[in-house]
């Protein structure tokens, strides 16, 4: 199938500028051609974009799939059916706001990805991260009844994670998701907002266990990545090899220096805490999680400042858990308030393509990349805020080649 989309202004997200009229003709799931000129090519579907304009699907850099609900104690009795269903459900809902692309950070989501490609279900394109590596009691260990045994060796695991202590189980561990097709590895290396037991300033892992992990990804030509909120926690993990910070809501300006200086990423996650907040008492998120948010939106917002002076590279996710993903979007009315358009657009295309290994795949308007394309009535550049309410932005959303919002 030919699919040319005719007339619209092409945001080039090599340049970060609107290029003016172009015309990109599409052959099954990849752009074939970009042109000034009319098509050369005869479409079996012409799309009229005048006056709207063209841009690449949007790439989340932080998801998680499994999380179906922010009652995490119902969550612990779902069946595999219904968590299937759940996990579908939240897939297809993320590509018709525009996100052809994500990464999730954690969770068992190779059914998943299968579901999608073969046609089972609609969703994203997922790279996945598998199974976060957890310490007992540390951020991943959602069962605090679960039984473990006390032999350093083993691993107990949930959808979301492997439950690991030492350097020899998380060696084990992060072998076994690159084994079974994990595209990097994640790890926790400090308390968190939405785990039950641990302290929020805990520090997790120590720099032994956490380079028993990085030497394997380091030897499989990828990354590891940590989910990491204090400046202590933050640092035992990138003096250990991590290439990568999730969430950082606490950095200070020593720590965001270091980063810069071993190139270190940095995603933040601001929409989620705003959700936990708003919505988190509605849905039966645990009272122990509604104290532990608070005041961690407003260090994320001073955390951007920080990592932007320092010369930090920003990425760009939500995070948001079970009923709060349909606020994924307005992270973009977060971020533009904290950054320029420019800044913002630049950490969700250039920066998220490569940490999602797809470099020059996706991310772009080009031949030969990916046809993730969405047609907006607003100007991503001018008017980048108003990318939060998808239903009244995006004209059309196209992903792999085939249309799965049509408002045109």
């Amino acid at each position: 199938m030919i699919t040319t989309i005719v007339n619209g202004n092409l945001l080039d997200t090599d340049s970060m500028t609107i290029v003016g009229e172009r015309h990109v003709t599409i052959e099954d799931d990849r752009i074939v051609e970009v042109s000034e000129s009319a098509p050369t090519v005869e479409s079996d579907l012409t799309i009229d974009a005048r006056d709207k304009f063209v841009l690449p699907g949007f790439i989340d850099a932080h998801v998680h799939h499994v999380i179906t609900t922010m009652d995490f104690p119902r969550l612990l009795r779902l069946s595999a059916t219904e968590l299937a269903l759940g996990m579908a459900r939240l897939a297809e809902a993320t590509v018709r706001r525009g996100f052809t692309t994500v990464r999730d950070t954690g969770g068992d989501v190779g059914g998943l990805i299968r579901a999608i490609d073969t046609g089972l279900c609609d969703g994203p394109r997922i790279v996945g991260a598998g199974r976060a590596l957890s310490q007992t009691g540390g951020h991943g260990d959602f069962d605090p009844s679960a039984s473990t045994g006390f032999c350093a060796c083993e691993v107990h695991s949930n959808h979301l994670s492997h439950v690991a202590d030492g350097p020899d189980a998380v060696r084990r561990a992060a072998r076994t998701e690159l084994r079974t097709g994990s595209e990097f590895i994640k790890i926790m290396s400090s308390g968190g907002v939405a785990s039950p037991t641990d302290p929020f300033d805990a520090i997790q892992y120590t720099a032994e266990e956490i380079r028993a992990v990085t030497v394997e990804t380091d030897h499989r030509h990828t990354y590891t990545t940590s989910h990491a909120y204090q400046p202590d926690a933050i640092a035992l993990a990138i003096e250990s090899g991590v290439r990568c910070i999730e969430h950082g809501n606490l950095i200070d300006d020593q720590t965001a220096a270091r980063m810069a200086e071993l190139d270190v990423t940095m995603v933040p996650t601001l929409i989620t805490y705003r959700a936990l907040a708003e919505m988190g008492p509605k849905v039966g998120l645990p009272v122990r999680n509604q104290e532990k948010n608070q005041g961690v939106f407003e260090r994320g917002q001073r955390s951007i400042e920080i990592a932007r002076k320092a010369g930090v590279e920003l990425g760009f996710g939500t995070d948001l858990l079970g009923e709060a993903q349909p606020w994924q979007n307005r992270e973009f009315a977060i971020r533009a308030e904290l950054e320029t358009a420019e800044q913002v657009l630049d950490s969700m295309y250039r920066v998220n393509a490569r940490l999602c290994h797809r470099t020059g795949e996706i991310a772009v308007i080009a031949d030969g990349a990916m046809a993730d394309v969405l047609v907006a009535s607003a100007d991503p550049l001018a008017q980048l805020a108003s990318f939060a309410d998808p239903d009244a932005v995006l004209d059309m959303v196209m992903s792999r080649g085939r249309v799965m919002v049509d408002r045109l």
